[in-house]
């Protein structure tokens, strides 16, 4: 089956680094869906507008397994892992694959859903998708988009194994007053910043307090130590500015 690459994921995320690891209900985080030349076609989307959420299919592309073929059978088995280590479990405890969200899978293939923010109509892009809570990379490939039914993909009472411990884990962001306070006046998209900064962008296994991070976001790099559960802020500067 030869999968057709429906459109692409826009945001302001050029490297994995900082990426959400799970879409959010609540984010002040855009992403664009813009559809590739032979699917801008209005009435695909008669309708959309109808839902709240929606669902993306997409493709691991900066995986090793993004390849476009099955994996090739070997002497002893499939060409693949069967285990995976969650950066969440600290990098070092095995859980199988088809139990994670882990981008290294047979088919890398992602699930995601998104809030529907708005539909827009542009003269260079054709219709847009305006959604948040995305876990993409910009430039992501998008294969298919479904509603989200209440009805029948909401259940409140599943249980999300070794992932409950930390669906609410977050930090504190801290970052000097003076150095906000410039940043904001060049454009600064703090509110996206400091939510991908609360999220622990960090494998769980890095808990170096002097080590220094870099994140980017759009045309931002954020450097940044966590000190305990507080992300301590070092410098926001624009990456020609650097």
């Amino acid at each position: 089956m030869e999968l057709q690459v429906i459109a692409y994921a826009r945001n302001g995320f050029s490297q994995k680094f900082g990426i959400p690891r799970q879409s959010r209900e609540e984010s002040c985080i855009e992403t664009h869906i813009i559809f590739a030349p032979a699917y801008r076609v209005r009435e695909a989307l008669r309708g959309i507008e109808d839902y709240s959420h929606l669902w993306l299919l997409w493709g691991f592309s900066q995986s090793e397994q993004f390849k476009g073929e099955r994996p090739k059978l070997k002497d002893d088995g499939l060409d693949w892992s069967p285990t995976v280590r969650p950066p969440r479990l600290g990098g070092n405890k095995r859980i199988g694959v088809f139990a994670t969200r882990s981008p290294f899978r047979p088919n890398p293939i992602g699930l995601t859903s998104v809030k529907l923010l708005r539909v827009e109509d542009t003269k260079e892009e054709g219709v847009v998708l305006v959604v948040s809570g995305a876990d993409l990379l910009d430039g992501t490939p998008i294969y298919d988009i479904k509603p989200y039914l209440t009805f029948s993909d909401s259940h409140p009472n599943a249980k999300s194994g070794f992932a409950e411990a930390t669906q609410n884990y977050h930090l504190e962001v801290q970052v000097n007053e003076e150095l906000l306070r410039e940043a904001l006046k060049d454009g600064c998209p703090w509110n996206a910043i400091k939510e991908i900064l609360s999220q622990d962008p960090r494998p769980a296994y890095q808990n170096d307090s002097k080590r220094v991070y870099h994140v980017d976001y759009a045309d931002w790099e954020v450097s940044f130590i966590v000190e305990i559960a507080t992300v301590c802020i070092k410098n926001i500067a624009r990456k020609s500015e650097n």
